[in-house]
C-alpha cells in the first residue's frame, strides 16, 4: 500500500517532537530532583555536624565525661536542645539502636531499623517516606561512636516545587508539541507539496504532457524542478524532431510514390506522343517508297515530315528540360533584372510570329525589379507568349501587363484564344496535358511548356496562376519578390 509523503512527515514530526519534548521534560525534572536531593543532603550532612559539635561541647561541660552515662541521664534534654538549635524534630538513639528520646518516630518500621543499621556502622543513612525524610548520622566522640542522631526533614517544600515544575512542563510541553506540529506541518506540507507536484510532473510527462514550470525554489528541490523542465523540453524537442522527420519521411514516401506514378504516366505520355510524329514521318516514307515518282507527294512528304520533325525535336528539348529540373538541383544565376526590359527583348523575338498570325498586341508595362535567373525567365516569358499565339483565335489579341503589390511584382498574360474549360485547370500544368489535343498538334504543341513554367518559376521563388479562362480568352499571372533598390 502506498502511503502518502505528508503522511510520513506528519508522522516523523509527531514522533520527533513527542520525543524531544518527552526527553527534555525528564532531563530537565531528573536534574531538579537531582538539586533538591543535593541540598537537603548537603543541608542535612551540615546539621549531622552541627550535631556532633554540640554534643562534644556539652560533654566538655560536664563533670562525667563519659559519652554513655551522660546519653542515659541527659539524653533526652541533649535532644531537645538540639532541635532548638537546628530546628528540627530529633530522635536520639544510643550505641546499642535504643531510643533515648521522647520522639520515637516510626520506631517499629522496618525501613527504619534497616536505615538505622548503617548509621550504628558509622555511616550516614537515611530514609524517604511520602514527604518526610528520616536522616540518621553517627554521634562520635572521637573515632569511638556513640550514638545516631535522627533527623525528621519534611521534603513537601520540594515537592510542591517539583510538582509545580512538572505540570509546568506537561502544560508548556504540551504547548509546544502542539504549535511545532502545526508549524512543522506547515513547512513539512510546503515541502511535500513541492516534491507532490514534481511526482505529478513527472506523471504528465510520463503520459506524453511536456509543458512544465519551474518551481521558485532556491535550494535542491528547485535545482530538480529545473532539471526535470529541462528534461521535458528536451523530450519534447526529441519527440518533435521524431515527428517532423516521420512526417519528412511520410511526405518523402509520398511523394516517391506519386513521383513514381507521374513517371509511369510521363514515359506514356512521351511514348505516346514520340510515337504520333514518328508514325507520320514513317506513313509518309512508306508512300515515298510505294510512289517514288510521285513529284507532288515528294513536296507533300518532305513539308510534313520536317513539320512532324521540327514537333519531334521540340518535344525531346522540353523533355530534357523538365528532366534535368527534377533530377538536378538546377544551378541558376540569379541576378537583378529590370522586368519591363526582359519582357520588350521577348516580345521583339517574337514580333514576327506575332504578325504571322494577325494578332494584335497591347502592352501595359510598370517599372519593376526582380532577382531571378536570365534564361529561366525567359524560357517562362517564352512558353506563355507562345501559348498565348499558338492557341488564339484568328485576328485576336494579346495583352501584357506589369504591376507591383507591396514586396511583389506582377506579370499578367491574357489571350483571346480558345479557353480552358473549368473542370480541366487543375491539370493544366501536367506535363503532356493539351486541352485540344488535334489544336497542338496542328500548331507543334506538345503539352509541356506549363509545366517548364511552373518548375522554373517556383525554383525562382515566385509563383504561376490561372487567373480565369473561358469563351473570351485566357489569363496567366507569374508572381516574383520585387527588389526595391534601384539599378543605377
Amino acid at each position: 500500500m502506498r502511503i502518502s509523503i505528508k503522511i510520513k512527515l506528519s508522522m516523523f514530526l509527531t514522533a520527533l517532537l513527542f520525543l524531544v519534548v518527552l526527553l527534555l521534560s525528564l532531563f530537565v525534572l531528573r536534574g531538579i530532583k537531582a538539586n533538591q536531593q543535593d541540598q537537603y543532603e548537603s543541608y542535612l550532612a551540615r546539621q549531622g555536624k552541627t550535631a556532633n559539635t554540640y554534643f562534644f561541647q556539652t560533654l566538655l561541660m560536664e563533670a562525667n565525661k563519659s559519652p554513655g552515662t551522660f546519653l542515659e541521664n541527659k539524653g533526652q534534654d541533649f535532644a531537645e536542645k538540639l532541635e532548638l538549635i537546628i530546628g528540627l524534630p530529633v530522635v536520639l538513639y544510643n550505641e546499642s539502636g535504643e531510643i533515648i528520646s521522647k520522639k520515637p518516630v516510626l520506631s517499629n518500621n522496618e525501613s527504619i531499623s534497616e536505615t538505622l543499621k548503617h548509621a550504628l556502622d558509622k555511616k550516614t543513612a537515611y530514609l524517604t517516606k511520602d514527604s518526610s525524610l528520616y536522616y540518621m548520622t553517627p554521634l562520635l566522640m572521637g573515632d569511638d561512636q556513640v550514638g545516631v542522631v535522627q533527623y525528621n526533614y519534611s521534603l513537601t517544600e520540594y515537592q510542591v516545587f517539583y510538582e509545580s515544575i512538572r505540570h509546568m512542563f506537561v502544560v508548556i510541553g504540551t504547548a509546544v508539541f502542539v504549535l511545532g506540529l502545526l508549524l512543522g506541518n506547515i513547512y513539512y506540507n510546503s515541502f511535500a507539496n513541492n516534491i507532490i507536484s514534481l511526482d505529478k510532473t513527472v506523471d504528465r510527462i510520463k503520459d506524453g504532457h511536456y509543458d512544465t514550470s519551474v518551481m521558485r525554489s532556491r535550494d535542491e528541490i528547485g535545482r530538480l524542478s529545473l532539471g526535470i523542465h529541462h528534461m521535458s523540453q528536451k523530450i519534447k524537442e526529441t519527440i518533435h524532431g521524431m515527428e517532423e522527420e516521420q512526417k519528412k519521411l511520410r511526405l518523402a514516401v509520398d511523394k516517391l510514390s506519386r513521383l513514381d506514378s507521374q513517371q509511369k504516366q510521363f514515359i506514356g505520355n512521351v511514348t505516346h506522343e514520340f510515337k504520333t510524329p514518328l508514325t507520320s514521318i514513317k506513313a509518309y516514307l512508306d508512300l515515298l517508297e510505294m510512289y517514288p515518282e510521285d513529284d507532288g507527294l515528294l513536296e507533300t512528304s518532305i513539308i510534313n515530315i520536317k513539320s512532324e520533325t521540327d514537333r519531334l525535336y521540340d518535344m525531346v528539348e522540353k523533355v530534357l528540360q523538365l528532366s534535368a529540373l527534377d533530377k538536378y538541383d538546377f544551378e541558376l544565376n540569379m541576378e537583378k533584372l529590370e522586368l519591363n526590359q526582359e519582357l520588350e527583348r521577348i516580345l521583339n523575338s517574337l514580333r514576327g510570329k506575332l504578325d504571322k498570325f494577325s494578332i494584335r498586341l497591347i502592352t501595359e508595362l510598370t517599372e519593376g525589379y526582380i532577382k531571378a535567373d536570365k534564361d529561366s525567365l525567359t524560357i517562362i516569358l517564352i512558353n506563355l507568349l507562345d501559348n498565348a499565339i499558338k492557341y488564339n483565335k484568328a485576328n485576336g489579341m494579346i495583352a501584357v501587363k506589369t504591376y507591383e503589390t507591396g514586396d511583389e511584382v506582377h506579370i499578367e498574360i491574357s489571350d483571346t484564344g480558345i479557353g480552358i474549360p473549368k473542370d480541366l485547370v487543375d491539370k493544366v500544368f501536367e506535363p503532356f496535358y493539351m486541352v485540344d489535343k488535334n489544336r497542338s498538334r496542328e500548331v507543334g504543341g506538345a503539352g509541356l511548356g506549363l509545366s517548364l513554367i511552373k518548375k522554373n518559376t517556383e525554383l525562382m521563388g515566385g509563383r504561376v496562376k490561372l487567373l480565369y479562362s473561358g469563351e473570351e480568352g485566357t489569363s496567366f499571372r507569374v508572381t516574383f519578390p520585387s527588389v526595391q533598390e534601384r539599378l543605377k
